[in-house]
């Protein structure tokens, strides 16, 4: 496990920002709050540079971008789930972020609009992600250069999908990333306790409706919603990322321990105080960009192995 032990003075502001404008402020908000809240956020976010592309997409009956940029080599593909508790979240929230993304993989970054629960349960998230996937094989895509990354639910997402897509016989992922990912629905995690004050930007008594409004009743320890609860033997080279004091710590860390326990090629990095998914900071966050930096890193040596 690597870890970081530097935090900035930037990260230090934004860790007190989170706590007076999302944890206190968002405590007991709708549904239909969280999502306005968020539609107002979008209209916010940075456009890419000059020099990147995006276009919409049907895949296989779901809606995406694809993402390139200048870095993007034609060959390569990732696809990208993004966060939001399976409730909130779309592709043009992430647009400050995908080309990032497509930069570090040096690939054409998918990223998919799929249905959000509660109107669209569990497993229509990962239908439509096993759809993308498909679709980008049906397109040519070479598996030995295909990617999958996702933070927060769509780490767990990426997960789950990559179980499924074993067991159904398709190919897998050279290599894919989980940032700060949800793994256990059954909120079992000692840090989904024992961090409940440290996060600066979840709250943990909201958790539960969220992962009660994707379930709609089915198993929590379902391994297609809870990666952490499968066999995750002949998964590829994954890299976790997550922070010390979130609530969602402990789902990287045990997913980490249980693909290590398989053999899996698997590398964890805990970075001290970071909050929850904060790689999606990297305009105003320097551990974020670090974090990218990372990303590339892993996804290189992985696609070159």
């Amino acid at each position: 496990m690597r870890a970081r032990r530097r935090i900035s003075v930037r990260a230090k502001l934004t860790r007190l920002a989170f706590r007076a404008l999302m944890k206190r402020s968002g405590r007991a908000l709708s549904i239909a709050q969280i999502r306005s809240r968020f539609a107002r956020m979008q209209r916010l976010v940075p456009p890419p540079p000059r020099g990147t592309t995006t276009r919409r997409v049907d895949a296989r009956g779901v809606a995406g971008d694809v993402v390139t940029t200048r870095a993007s080599l034609p060959g390569r593909h990732l696809l990208y789930l993004h966060g939001g508790a399976y409730t909130v979240g779309a592709p043009r929230l992430y647009r400050h972020f995908t080309w990032r993304i497509a930069d570090a993989a040096r690939a054409r970054v998918l990223v998919i609009d799929y249905r959000l629960a509660p109107e669209h349960p569990f497993p229509a998230a990962l239908d439509d992600a096993v759809a993308a996937w498909r679709w980008l094989l049906d397109s040519g895509a070479d598996p030995r250069q295909m990617l999958v990354a996702g933070d927060s639910a769509g780490g767990g997402l990426a997960l789950a999908m990559m179980l499924k897509l074993r067991d159904d016989g398709l190919p897998l992922p050279a290599a894919a990333v989980a940032m700060s990912p949800w793994t256990d629905l059954a909120l079992t995690a000692p840090s989904f306790r024992d961090n409940a004050e440290a996060d600066p930007m979840l709250v943990a008594e909201d958790v539960p409706r969220f992962a009660a409004g994707y379930l709609a009743g089915a198993d929590a320890r379902d391994p297609y919603a809870s990666p952490l609860y499968g066999d995750p033997r002949g998964l590829p080279p994954t890299l976790l990322q997550a922070g010390s004091d979130e609530i969602l710590r402990d789902d990287a860390v045990r997913m980490a321990d249980a693909m290590r326990a398989a053999g899996c090629d698997v590398e964890l990095q805990v970075w001290p105080k970071m909050p929850h998914t904060w790689q999606l900071l990297a305009p105003v966050l320097p551990e974020a960009r670090a974090a990218l930096r990372e990303i590339a890193r892993f996804l290189e040596r992985s696609t070159d192995a």
